[in-house]
């Protein structure tokens, strides 16, 4: 598809949310900080909004009309995401509060009741710290030895290093699929038929890409895949782990109490069944119903059609961000037609810190990021401690880049002047 004709991806989105219609400093909001996290459809809304007027009851646990209705919406949302990653079967997809509480889950579960003195965890230098500080801990607990693949020339997960470093020691290996940072796709199926080679086990943090293009958890074999929902037009509080069904089975619980247990006498219990052996007390049903709805939409868009278009707006942002004086982006370059980056682009302009031009731009109406972006380890090895991010999903259109790249450079002009 052209751009033309995939740009009616953006014109047929954005009446679907309000948010994106506001003035922000009585100027039209550009929202590009999408990578942190994404804005809710009016589909999504009233999900929720439906749940709580007319549904709200505990799950699993009565016989009355509202439980019955409130239990088959939040299954029915495991339902949707089980088919939205084509998991092999509704019970490998545990809901949890985010990615970062399906990581530790992992962690405690898994890594602490597997990993030995002398085996080796395989990180790379861009992780989020959701999938550094887990591992660094169950390192801590087991005697487990970190390994880190560093960057290649590009700027990008080097591929040729992981080869080297990976042995028959190594039981696991979790890396992010792309880079909130330097928004590179890193190549997972090849590095996770590597990994299964030595017997290792492979966890993959994927919540910049299921919210961006079609996931198959079948056909990519991974071990572990998690992604939260708010970056994927879905409400905060709500994740989803992925797991091989044999792997859920034999790890234990990650927390006790109600809904994960069979029975529980005065000396022991028995697991429930899966999933629900990871999911502990009263889950975020409102917040899963309204995930179920936010795959909904996505789907209904069409994933591969949210990828090309993201491609083209990706090739189109790295092109006139060239024409930007005084300013560098990290990571590999996308090709002409946007492949191999996502939709994001982290910078610097020379003299301005990253804060600072943040909030500068803000003043025209453009919200982007500014920090570490959760990756203080990556920023060392640049040598800065922090950089801005424009993050880019489908609501967004050619004419926002525009009026951003002029916000940009009259940013920085004003910038200059203020420092003559």
């Amino acid at each position: 598809m052209t751009l033309t004709q995939e740009k009616t991806l953006a014109a047929k989105a954005r009446p679907d949310f309000p948010i994106l219609q506001q003035k922000v400093n009585d100027c039209s909001l550009i929202y590009f900080d999408n990578a942190a996290t994404t804005q809710k459809p009016i589909a999504v809304l009233d999900s929720l909004r439906h749940y709580y007027e007319y549904d709200n009851a505990n799950v699993h646990r009565a016989a009355h009309a509202l439980s019955a209705r409130a239990t088959d919406a939040y299954e029915g949302a495991r339902d949707k995401v089980a088919q939205f990653v084509n998991a092999a079967s509704r019970d490998e997809i545990v809901f949890t509060r985010n990615a970062s509480e399906a990581i530790n889950l992992v962690a405690y579960s898994w890594g602490l009741n597997t990993l030995q003195p002398g085996d080796e965890i395989i990180l790379s230098v861009m992780e989020h710290h959701s999938n550094l500080v887990p591992w660094q801990i169950v390192a801590q607990k087991t005697g487990a030895v970190l390994k880190y693949v560093e960057l290649s020339e590009e700027e990008a997960f080097d591929l040729e290093q992981f080869k080297s470093l990976i042995s028959d020691k190594t039981k696991l290996v979790a890396a992010v699929h792309i880079s909130n940072t330097l928004g590179c796709i890193n190549p997972v199926e090849e590095m996770i038929a590597i990994a299964h080679q030595h017997n290792a086990k492979v966890l993959i943090d994927a919540c910049q890409s299921v919210p961006h293009m079609p996931i198959d958890v079948q056909a990519m074999d991974c071990d572990w895949l998690v992604a939260s929902g708010h970056k994927m037009c879905a409400p905060t509080g709500i994740g989803f782990l992925h797991s091989k069904q044999e792997l859920l089975e034999a790890m234990p619980a990650f927390m006790g109490g109600g809904e994960m247990i069979g029975e529980v006498f005065l000396d022991h219990f028995t697991y429930a069944e899966l999933p629900h052996k990871f999911e502990a007390g009263t889950p975020a049903i409102g917040e899963a119903v309204a995930l179920g709805a936010a795959v909904d939409y996505l789907t209904g868009l069409g994933m591969e059609n949210i990828r090309t278009y993201e491609a083209e707006l990706t090739a189109y942002l790295y092109a006139q961000l060239q024409q930007v004086p005084d300013l560098k982006i990290y990571g590999p370059q996308p090709t002409a037609e946007g492949k191999g980056k996502a939709a994001l682009a982290s910078f610097n302009v020379t003299g301005l810190h990253a804060n600072d031009l943040s909030t500068l731009i803000d003043h025209e109406g453009v919200a982007i990021r500014s920090g570490h972006h959760c990756t203080q380890p990556l920023h060392r090895i640049f040598g800065i401690t922090g950089t801005a991010r424009a993050s880019l999903y489908f609501y967004n259109t050619r004419e926002e880049i525009d009026a951003f790249i002029v916000a940009l450079k009259e940013t920085i002009d004003f910038f200059k002047e203020m420092m003559d």
